[in-house]
């Protein structure tokens, strides 16, 4: 007869280690069930000697275990010992092949044939047994591993390690900790921030980076893994470099086909939904409970809690509330209604879209990051200009977008369930209009690493936020009175997809009749003429292009490529083509656009003879531009060497106008035929210095300038984050005498920026250094003062759309 217990604890990770532990405490019958040789194998499987975190830290821990953070080794020492004193019922090297039968009569079935009965089942088992896979193409004998257990035992070698979480950072600083190792580790991340990883680590790699040991690249994806190389898709384009051994750590998934024969449903079909729980972590299926990363809290203190709360639900304590509840209590109480924290975690959960494939459990974590509000009718949720990148949900209520800065009257209502604050979320841009609640609403306002986070481990909250973006980008573009119904079929059918450096989305000669539209990035157009391609326009993001096929079922005419790594939304021309047929005012726009496209091409083809050299020129010229990463620009200083008299009145404007240091190198930077690209800000669509800004310093201003507020704290992100080198870390100097002080009587350095010795005879040795750069010169009257000071006009700031046009060519040759 098999031995029969009231709980059968499967997995002993911190989450079953605690549940054991409690229900020993309790004398519940139990048996704790582990398949490998040791307890806590996740524990055990970190690399020697790794950090155990105590996060998060205003969280109390609730366990007859004891955890603090410390060395993998201390921790898991304490576990064994205290496992052994606790009197725990543990039954090692027992794999689990199938649990069935029904509460209070269960029967566990082990890979030797032997079974036991339980009347309930704690699933404790994790993910970390079902990695995520490398997708890309995999040669022959290159090695590519998904755990690190001893970074001591790598010497001499090329490792990349993919994966910016923690797992992916801890194995980076581990595998590059010992110089005399001599290992050069590469670490490899899809997104440009960190979203998923503990703040303690990301600031540890950048340090690291920052010293030389570790090469970190973002926003980059692994393409293909040769044997001693691997080729990386990157914002710029394909790049290659030495590898000797690839470590995936890009997360893991719920081993979905066990948990489910054990009769638990899951939330969704995707590959990382976890199972539909309780508040008290029972599953669909009755008697089966499941905690730890399996339920979706990934972290050790989250674990460990629920391990102690399940089994005392299990035996009867009706009135446990869980560890979090007097923080979240304390986020809800001036909401207005009476509801425990059950309730308005569950009203919120259901309200809004975003957040509805979302699990209690989840919704609890996710709340502990976020905030809730109630707002009166007329009440601001955000104004215009204002700095933020959180976002906004509405879950009850709804809000008015004023639309027009000089009209407030001018409005689009957003409805409850719907989120605003987009466009900060995912350009760090400032708000692009007032929102004010249109009646007395409540909104879950989430800060942009949350929502980051929220995106990467909630599949459908990713896609709904996405569907919506593309919704409102595509009634701003095209505009003409459409409403959300009016586009539901090509929303329905749009496809978001990721262009490469270089890659064309449409080639010259096509018959495809599909539309694009630039969601991130840029676009060049390009038309051969004669052997050649023509360079013949720039595409920022928000254009869209091939609405001449549309119309006109007429071949490509030109080849569309992409500057830098973007994202578009491919639109279907059919459906594209029905919503013109009923919207005249659009499809006349339309007509208008590909009548001046039709404009450009027409005179291209005209002028290839009697231009042909101006027209390479020109051409070669803006390719030149693309390639040094105006693609990427919204505000570009060039200078025109044909006019530049080398007076250094633009750097000495520029140092006057900003505490007497310069944003602006004349001299540095490239230059092709006359034309010279200095080093300035570019003032980025997308700000490779956001990426990473520990104090939310960097923002976007009114006129598009991305500048850098008083709360830098000198961590010199942005300036290793920046590709071109246009920010420094400096302290800054005291104000200089005037001009009249220095024209009168000698006093102070002059025009222009201080030499480097009158600083520091003027700045505390202690004085923190602050980052630098081109603002644009906002808020000073007349505009960019290196423009201004130019005596030649030689010094032009434009906007690449403006400047790369063959347009442009077009007025300048009459």
């Amino acid at each position: 007869m098999a031995d029969a217990y009231r709980i059968a604890i499967v997995g002993s990770g911190p989450a079953g280690l605690s549940a054991a532990a409690r229900a020993a405490q309790l004398g519940v019958s139990h048996i704790l069930i582990e398949k490998t040789d040791h307890l806590s194998d996740t524990i055990y499987k970190y690399q020697k000697g790794k950090h155990v975190m105590a996060t998060p830290s205003q969280l109390v821990l609730r366990s007859d275990m004891d955890f603090e953070a410390g060395k993998r080794e201390v921790v898991l020492g304490t576990w064994d010992e205290q496992t052994a004193g606790h009197d725990v019922n543990v039954r090692l090297n027992s794999e689990v092949k199938a649990v069935e039968g029904d509460a209070g009569n269960f029967r566990i079935t082990f890979a030797d044939g032997e079974t036991v009965s339980a009347e309930n089942i704690i699933l404790a088992i994790g993910t970390q047994g079902n990695p995520n896979l490398v997708r890309c193409p995999v040669d022959d004998g290159a090695v590519v591993q998904y755990t690190l257990d001893d970074p001591g035992e790598y010497v001499d070698e090329h490792i990349t390690i993919i994966g910016g979480g923690d797992a992916g950072i801890e194995n980076a600083l581990g595998l590059a900790a010992d110089p005399e190792q001599n290992n050069s580790v590469t670490l490899v991340n899809r997104g440009p921030e960190f979203a998923t990883a503990k703040g303690a680590n990301v600031k540890a790699l950048l340090a690291a980076g920052d010293a030389g040991r570790i090469s970190i690249l973002t926003e980059t994806t692994a393409s293909h893994i040769g044997t001693g190389e691997i080729t990386f898709d990157t914002r710029d384009g394909e790049t290659k470099i030495r590898c000797d051994r690839v470590i995936a750590r890009m997360g893991s998934a719920p081993p979905r086909a066990f948990v489910e024969a054990c009769g638990a449903e899951f939330s969704g079909p995707d590959r990382n939904a976890f199972p539909v729980l309780s508040p008290t972590f029972e599953s669909s299926k009755k008697g089966v409970y499941v905690i730890g990363a399996l339920a979706g809290y990934p972290l050790i203190k989250h674990c460990m809690n629920q391990g102690h709360d399940v089994v005392e639900f299990i035996n009867g304590n009706t009135t446990l509330k869980p560890a979090d509840e007097p923080i979240l209590e304390a986020k809800f109480k001036n909401l207005p209604g009476r509801k425990s924290v059950d309730e308005w975690l569950e009203f919120l959960r259901s309200s809004v879209t975003i957040l509805e494939p979302m699990t209690p459990l989840q919704m609890r974590e996710f709340m502990l990051d976020s905030e809730v509000r109630a707002y009166r009718r007329g009440e601001t949720l955000f104004d215009r200009a204002d700095p933020g990148s959180s976002l906004f949900a509405i879950a009850s209520g709804s809000v008015l977008v004023q639309v027009d800065a000089d009209d407030p009257s001018k409005t689009v209502g957003i409805e409850c369930g719907s989120i605003v604050g987009e466009v900060g979320l995912v350009s760090g841009r400032r708000r692009g209009s007032t929102v004010v609640a249109a009646e007395d609403s409540i909104c879950v306002e989430i800060p942009r690493m949350a929502a980051l986070k929220l995106q990467s481990q909630v599949p459908p909250a990713r896609d709904a936020i996405t569907r919506i973006a593309t919704e409102r980008q595509l009634l701003q573009m095209f505009g003409s009175g459409l409403t959300k119904e009016d586009i539901a079929e090509i929303v329905d059918s749009a496809e978001i997809m990721t262009i490469k450096a270089g890659e064309a989305i449409i080639e010259e000669g096509d018959t495809g009749i599909d539309l694009y539209v630039i969601r991130s990035g840029s676009m060049v157009v390009e038309k051969m003429v004669g052997r050649k391609p023509v360079f013949l326009s720039y595409l920022p993001a928000g254009s869209y292009v091939g609405e001449m096929a549309v119309l006109d079922d007429t071949p490509r005419t030109a080849t569309v490529r992409a500057a830098i790594k973007s994202e578009v939304i491919k639109v279907d021309g059919h459906a594209f083509r029905a919503l013109l047929e009923k919207n005249p005012e659009l499809l006349a726009r339309a007509r208008s656009d590909v009548e001046a496209r039709e404009n450009v091409n027409n005179f291209v083809e005209a002028k290839k003879d009697s231009f042909s050299g101006v027209v390479d020129m020109y051409s070669s010229i803006s390719s030149f531009l693309v390639e040094n990463g105006i693609g990427e620009a919204t505000d570009v200083l060039l200078i025109d060497e044909n006019l530049c008299v080398g007076c250094d009145n633009c750097e000495k404007a520029c140092a006057d106008s900003h505490e007497g240091l310069s944003r602006l190198n004349r001299e540095a930077g490239r230059t092709y035929a006359h034309l010279h690209v200095p080093t300035s800000c570019r003032h980025c669509e997308h700000p490779h210095c956001m990426a990473d800004c520990p104090p939310n310093a960097i923002h976007r201003g009114d006129d598009g300038e991305v500048f850098i507020d008083d709360t830098c704290i000198g961590c010199g992100n942005c300036q290793r984050n920046c590709p071109y080198g246009v920010i420094r870390m400096e302290k800054v100097p005291p104000p200089k005498p005037s001009l009249l002080s220095w024209l009168f009587f000698g006093s102070g350095p002059g025009p222009g920026e201080p030499e480097h010795d009158w600083i520091e005879e003027r700045v505390a040795e202690d004085t923190p250094k602050q980052a630098i750069k081109c603002d644009m010169c906002a808020g000073i009257k007349g505009g960019p003062a290196c423009v201004r000071a130019c005596p030649t006009g030689a010094a032009i700031r434009v906007a690449p759309e403006e400047f790369l046009s063959v347009a442009r060519l077009e007025t300048e040759q009459g």
